[in-house]
């Protein structure tokens, strides 16, 4: 079983991308990288994927019903998340990013990769979702807000995505499923804004496949479900049993 993250460019601009796989005990970083165009992104997973089971997390809205506001995902996520400054961006068809998102979602199902807002655990198949990072990170990590590596200077930026990579190598190998990381295996950029995007882009695809094997491990024994297959649907783990991070 192998599991995909993808932070997809919502309107353009380059994707991370993130493969994971299990060996039955513990979860491996396989490949993390990044891809420029929809066209290469298909290609990577195609070559990544073949015909093996598999489950892809998408940093995206892939199912958007509503033609204008806001999706019940959405609203769910500000609900929920909205203290910690992690609502989500409002999806509709009338936005120009939506034929984009939804026809990515669209060719993961022409592969065989069907949505699942349901799942039982440890089951064999193709499934894909939509994850978003921010929220997942809130219980991943404990924090008390997100880490504001986004948006603010440069300045701001960098030591909030240094927190970012820091959290993952230290708190995802003791996570159940674990994963395996090593320093290296994660980027270390420069302080220019080209080199942190692309680490930005990288670290959100490793936070999404995590999620995914999160899901597909424990189901909704330990993850949240904000929405349904016909309103559209964000898959978050549930809060953990650690202290909150500041």
């Amino acid at each position: 079983m192998k599991f995909i993250g993808v932070d997809l460019g919502w309107q353009s601009g380059a994707s991370g991308l993130c493969c994971l796989g299990w060996d039955g005990i513990h979860l491996n970083l396989q490949d993390l990288q990044r891809q420029d165009t929809i066209e290469q992104v298909l290609a990577w997973i195609d070559h990544i994927m073949g015909t093996e089971p598999g489950a892809i997390a998408v940093d995206a809205p892939t199912l958007i019903p509503n033609q204008t506001g806001m999706r019940l995902p959405d609203r769910l996520a500000h609900r929920h998340f909205g203290r910690y400054h992690a609502g989500c961006y409002p999806a509709n068809l009338n936005l120009p990013f939506a034929q984009r998102t939804v026809q990515f979602g669209l060719s993961l199902e022409k592969r065989g990769f069907q949505h699942a807002p349901e799942i039982e655990p440890g089951r064999l198949g193709r499934y894909q979702m939509e994850i978003f990072p921010h929220p997942a990170t809130i219980h991943l990590f404990g924090l008390a807000r997100i880490l504001k590596y986004k948006k603010g200077t440069l300045a701001q930026r960098y030591p909030e995505l240094l927190k970012l990579r820091q959290f993952c190598l230290s708190h995802l190998p003791k996570h159940n499923p674990a994963l395996l990381l090593h320093a290296e295996q994660l980027p270390l950029p420069e302080r220019t804004g080209k080199a942190m995007k692309a680490a930005e882009d990288q670290l959100d695809s490793l936070i999404c496949a995590y999620v995914a094997a999160h899901w597909w491990y424990w189901g909704t024994a330990k993850n949240w479900v904000l929405g349904d297959r016909e309103a559209g649907y964000i898959i978050v783990p549930a809060p953990l049993d650690i202290a909150p991070t500041p």
